[in-house]
């Protein structure tokens, strides 16, 4: 499955992410397939830079965004551009709960402890004088 997702190159204590296309194998900083664009968190107001027309193209071709990359996407009104198609769509079986039966009440002679059977052998142990 292919994502999009965000790949870390900042430094120490000074994230910077680029937004990318990578197999969902692949490790955080690991190999991927395309940069799309990249996100600055550091900045007073927050940088995002997402090529639009890529992002829509994998989108449209199955790409599955990260939580966070959702997150942007949607703020730059791309999701809102991307229609999914008739692939996508499941149609939802219903599935019929049964409920289940109420337990009946106990009888007073149910509720007494039913006498216990011994099964322990006798033990043939002799003692040597």
């Amino acid at each position: 499955m292919v994502r999009i997702r965000l790949r870390r190159v900042g430094a120490k204590n000074k994230p910077v992410y680029r937004v990318v296309i990578a197999d969902a194998r692949a490790p955080r900083d690991g190999t991927f397939i395309e940069t799309i664009g990249y996100y600055n968190p550091v900045t007073a107001p927050e940088v995002v830079v997402i090529d639009e027309e890529k992002a829509i193209k994998w989108l449209r071709n199955g790409a599955q965004p990260s939580a966070t990359v959702l997150t942007l996407l949607s703020k730059l009104g791309i999701t809102d551009k991307v229609k999914p198609g008739p692939a996508k769509k499941k149609a939802k079986a219903e599935v019929k709960v049964k409920a289940k039966p109420k337990p009946k009440p106990m009888a007073k002679e149910e509720l007494k402890p039913s006498p216990r059977k011994r099964s322990r052998a006798k033990s043939t142990t002799k003692e040597t004088t």
